[in-house]
């Protein structure tokens, strides 16, 4: 099964149903492939929306006392 895949993000293994992280920081281990880098492409490509780390949110402005009152 295919995913929609948005087109602002890269088709790399890093985002790849077939790839799992591992203990080096440059590197995955893929299904297919054995290790490789995060940066890697191939034809085998299934992106896995979950290994997607989303941007932070930005601070949510200070509430005053008179924001608070009824």
């Amino acid at each position: 099964m295919k995913h929609d895949i948005s087109r602002d993000l890269p088709c790399v293994c890093e985002f790849c149903e077939h790839a799992a992280i591992i203990n080096d920081e440059e590197n995955v281990l893929c299904e297919r492939r054995g290790i490789v880098s995060r940066e890697y492409k191939c034809r085998k490509f299934v992106y896995d929306p979950l290994k997607r780390v989303p941007k932070p949110l930005p601070p949510l402005p200070k509430l005053s006392e008179d924001d608070l009152v009824l």
